[in-house]
């Protein structure tokens, strides 16, 4: 079965979700914002990952990088189509723009 990755970063901290193929949540979590503590996380999903979506910003392309270096499917997003994506959200949180990101890369 495939897993949709979204990772919503901060400086400091990731929250990461991690959805089925049919939408259903695997994991979420918040972590700190280092590449090493990512991968070691999503390494149990390493084989099943059909994509991994993070929101463009300030540690954005450095963690596509390295996640990208490790072999996972990253792929990062423009700003406007996240924000255009997760438009219809009511809760504005770090956790559920994880949820959304995942949901996006899962729908394409």
């Amino acid at each position: 079965m495939a897993h949709y990755v979204g990772i919503d970063a901060s400086l400091e901290t990731v929250n990461i979700c991690i959805v089925e193929e049919d939408g259903t949540i695997c994991l979420e979590r918040k972590i700190a914002a280092e590449p090493e503590i990512i991968i070691d996380l999503l390494k149990d999903f390493a084989q099943s990952i059909a994509r991994l979506g993070l929101e463009a910003g300030p540690t954005a392309s450095w963690l596509y990088t390295e996640l990208r270096a490790a072999g996972f499917p990253a792929i990062c997003m423009e700003c406007r189509h996240v924000k255009a994506g997760l438009g219809a959200m009511r809760n504005k949180t770090d956790r559920n723009d994880a949820r959304g990101i995942a949901e996006l890369v899962r729908l394409g």
